[in-house]
């Protein structure tokens, strides 16, 4: 399998972006809106001149700036398939993807289970439809890089989790270099085996998503992987463990050892949530008003005091949680993880990225 090599700078409006990166299978970028993510599909496709750096398919160079060289987008491999999908109004699906590439437009409305629709036109598909359209078109050019941006954001709820099942198995066959970017976590983490986080035209940290849950190494990547973001202050503590005194009043523990100035991160399916106070072994308990109640599927998200925690439905309703009042929050010491701040540059400083329900 060929490997997609970027390793470029550009300089945006409030910010230089700076991307070091090898891609061979699915790869997802997840970052807030004006992190830089559609300007890196822009270097790649040929859209935007680097100011430095070099971009190549294996041995096949599109940009090296020091040797002067720059391929236009029609003489790149690439198979760009923009949020909005941007197909042709006025054309038939056949003629969307055909305009790809006329020679496997058969094969890829089979492939793609739309050759009932070759007549249709993109003001009569679904979300769901035009997109598999707007892949097929992207495909039509025999790629040898595909760049989805946004691939999901144009999609309503209903039907996000069912494209997003069929995207991911269609890249698992795909083999081709993939480059997704998002705003999205939890799409990232579905339709790619790594993930980087880019924050300001800066990747943060890179991994598998597992990696990156298990150890964020700033509150950026804690918060975008769903966690609540708590700030405190640490100390050390006589049988091992951290004490860190939040700057909301509650005292909780983590085995991490750290000092100072921390960013306290806990997912919120590790929190548990009772009426009453229980002893059971975890170590870190928070009283709060219960302020807000919203159910996610087959599971209800519940704010208590600074905290959101994750339970079933069933534990919500046997808690009656809807009706508000006083609830506690349980977690571990060690499902409890320690990251240092980034001063004004943390995600409580510039707007406030924590987890909310």
């Amino acid at each position: 399998m060929a490997t997609l090599s970027a390793d470029f700078s550009l300089t945006l409006r409030s910010f230089a972006l700076r991307l070091a990166l090898d891609v061979e299978r699915t790869v997802a970028l997840v970052g807030p809106s004006g992190a830089g993510k559609t300007s890196i599909l822009r270097v790649i496709s040929g859209l935007a001149r680097p100011g430095s750096g070099r971009v190549a398919l294996d041995e096949d160079v599109w940009v090296d700036v020091g040797r002067g060289i720059f391929r236009q987008p029609d003489e790149r491999r690439v198979g760009l398939v923009f949020q909005e999908y941007a197909l042709f109004p006025h054309l038939s699906v056949q003629a969307n993807v055909a305009y790809g590439g006329k020679e496997r437009v058969g094969e890829l409305l089979e492939r793609f289970h739309i050759s009932h629709l070759a007549k249709a036109r993109p003001g009569e598909l679904s979300g769901g439809e035009r997109q598999r359209v707007a892949l097929a078109r992207a495909l039509a050019r025999d790629p040898g890089v595909l760049l989805l941006d946004e691939p999901l954001a144009a999609l309503d709820a209903h039907t996000k989790a069912t494209v997003r099942a069929e995207l991911q198995e269609l890249l698992g066959a795909l083999e081709l270099p993939t480059l997704i970017v998002t705003h999205d976590y939890e799409d990232a983490a579905a339709l790619a085996g790594t993930v980087g986080v880019l924050v300001k035209g800066s990747l943060r940290q890179v991994g598998t998503p597992d990696e990156l849950v298990s150890r964020p190494h700033d509150p950026f990547v804690a918060s975008f992987t769903g966690a609540n973001l708590l700030r405190g202050r640490a100390d050390g503590h006589d049988d091992g463990l951290t004490a860190v005194e939040l700057d909301t009043g509650e005292r909780v523990f983590s085995a991490d050892r750290a000092s100072g100035e921390v960013g306290v991160v806990v997912y919120p399916w590790d929190i548990s949530v009772g009426r009453v106070h229980t002893e059971d072994s975890a170590l870190n308990l928070i009283r709060g008003e219960i302020a807000s109640v919203v159910r996610v599927g087959n599971r209800v998200r519940v704010r208590i005091g600074p905290v959101t925690a994750e339970v079933t439905e069933t534990s919500a309703d046997r808690l009656e949680l809807e009706r508000g009042g006083t609830a506690f929050a349980s977690f571990k010491a060690t499902g409890t993880k320690l990251v240092e701040l980034s001063g004004p540059d943390d995600p409580h400083a510039d707007g406030g990225l924590s987890f909310e329900p």
